[in-house]
Order: C-alpha cells, then structure tokens, then sequence
C-alpha cells in the first residue's frame, strides 16, 4: 500500500481514494488515523478481490442503481455495500486479518 497526499485530486467531500494500490488522502495527518486507514485498508482488500476492474463497475453500478432509487448521492454513497461493509468494521483495526473473502456480500 502507498499513500499519497494530494489534496487537488479529491473531491471537496472526500477525505481519501483508494486506487490499488494507492492510498491517496487529502491532508497528511490522515495517514496517521488508524481508523481511517483501517477504512481505506478494507477497500484495498476489495478491490484486490475483485481484479479491481470489477469493483470500480460494481462500486459505480451500484451507485447509479441506489442514486436513482433514493435521488440523494449522499444516502446512494453509504449503501453501498463495498461502504456499508468499511464503515461497519473501521473501528476493528483487525478486521482485515479475519475477513472472509468477498465479505462485502454480506452488505448488498
């Protein structure tokens, strides 16, 4: 994983992005919030799982489908099941160790 601090490639709302394999964040002392990094670490672990490729259809195809369904991003972003299933487990800093492959499902 490598984290890059850019703070012109984010949008206004977003503190970070995960584009395997990089972390990039929007100001440099969220490289040190663990739960945060925790957060961006599980959507490694997600795109990893799905070739990446397929995660970026599946994360933007699921968006569409809940923006249309609820005409709020804001509640289309935290459904999400690639979102829910993050924010579910940032606090468990071992999350990752113990995570079932494709866990996400779990979210949908």
């Amino acid at each position: 994983m490598f984290v890059v601090v850019n703070k012109f490639m984010l949008a206004k709302h977003f503190d970070g992005v995960v584009l395997w394999p990089f972390v990039v964040v929007k100001r440099e002392e969220l490289k040190r919030d663990a739960v945060f990094m925790n957060h961006e670490r599980i959507h490694l672990k997600q795109q990893v799982e799905l070739l990446v490729i397929f995660f970026f259809i599946w994360y933007f195809f699921e968006y569409f489908i809940r923006l249309v369904k609820y005409r709020d991003s804001y509640k289309a972003y935290n459904r999400i099941c690639f979102e829910r299933e993050a924010y579910a487990n940032e606090r468990n800093l071992n999350y990752i160790r113990n995570r079932r492959f494709w866990n996400f499902r779990k979210y949908l």
